[in-house]
């Protein structure tokens, strides 16, 4: 039943993992250097990642009163937990530990916003939506 709690925890980690280092190298490619970009990519992250794991968290009380069940959904609800906190403290740590070298340096000369301002009509707040019209 322990391996299935590890598998629980393994699958969590990799997902929110994958999906983490993905949105701080989109924000990289954006123009945020990668020390702005692990920050707001994991406080980005961290509201579904919390959600997530507490909705599985919670599913497993009922489980766990089980006499057959019970140990599993605890060993589930333990890994969850552990898995959350391992993605967002520790993989944003690990990250740029990773890649401290180049924590300040742009990845493009060209800075794009994010979330571009409306300032009169000089730049419009949804680009791919004016081109489509």
């Amino acid at each position: 039943m322990a391996l299935l709690g590890l598998i629980a925890l393994a699958g969590m980690i990799m997902r929110n993992a994958v999906i983490l280092v993905d949105q701080i190298e989109t924000d990289v490619a954006h123009g945020l250097t990668r020390k702005e970009a692990i920050v707001e990519a994991t406080v980005r992250r961290a509201r579904p990642v919390v959600l997530t794991a507490l909705a599985a968290i919670l599913a497993m009380i009922p489980l766990s009163r089980s006499a057959f069940w019970g140990p599993m959904a605890i060993t589930i609800m333990g890994g969850l937990f552990v898995a959350t906190f391992l993605t967002l403290l520790y993989l944003p740590g690990l990250y740029a530990l990773w890649f401290r070298n180049s924590l300040e340096e742009s990845s493009r000369s060209e800075q794009i916003d994010l979330a571009p301002q409306h300032q009169g009509e000089s730049q419009p707040a949804f680009p791919l939506a004016a081109a489509a019209e």
